[in-house]
């Protein structure tokens, strides 16, 4: 079975940091990840993208986290990064790793997963 796993998620003051990393494994050998990225949501709210990143490293961005936030990708590693700086109340929700295309010894495994989700909470 293809899954994420989320790692990074925690607590911190405004104007602090925090990075978050999602890892892709499979019992087969990962060939290729089309695009990762990090989603959230916070209470009562959707869920709204982030961070987005394809195989070939081009980025979107939500308007809200453009300049503070930076994403990374380590394909040798099927790992995706979320560098967080500058946090602020609003930034506050579950946040949620997600790849699609997955390929897995060369055939297409899965169109579209998610990660467990991994909680960051901003304080004063």
């Amino acid at each position: 079975q293809v899954q994420l796993v989320e790692s990074g998620g925690g607590s911190v003051q405004v104007g602090g940091s925090l990075t978050l990393s999602c890892a892709a494994s499979s019992s087969g050998s990962i060939s290729s990840i089309n695009s990762m990225g990090w989603y959230r949501q916070a209470p009562g709210k959707q869920r709204e993208m982030v961070a987005v990143m394809s195989s070939g490293g081009k980025t979107n961005y939500a308007d809200s986290v453009k300049g503070r936030f930076t994403i990374s990708r380590d394909n040798a590693k099927n790992t995706v990064y979320l560098q967080m700086n500058s946090l602020k109340p609003e930034d506050t929700a579950v946040y949620y790793c997600n790849a699609d295309r997955i390929y897995v010894r060369g055939y297409i495994s899965v169109l579209d997963i998610w990660g467990q989700g991994t909680l960051v909470t901003v304080s004063s």
